[in-house]
């Protein structure tokens, strides 16, 4: 089985510099790059948690990007 399909496994919800989330098992490293932001919970709250507060899937430097162009 896919340790992230795994519903009675414990999982962690990551961020990185770009503001993107992931959900990560539990058990597994953390990457490089990447900062716990939810720690050892259950997948249907780290999965909660990722869609209320990733609610814009860009990048942070295209958000910037994005942002500086409006005029």
């Amino acid at each position: 089985m896919n340790p992230f399909d795994d519903e009675t496994s414990r999982f962690k919800v990551l961020v990185n510099d770009e503001g993107q989330h992931s959900l990560w098992p539990s058990f597994a490293e953390v990457p490089a790059g990447w900062e716990i932001r939810l720690d050892d919970s259950s997948r249907d709250t780290c999965v909660a948690y990722i869609e209320s507060n990733w609610t814009d899937m860009r990048p942070a430097g295209l958000k910037a990007a994005m942002d500086g162009n409006r005029g």
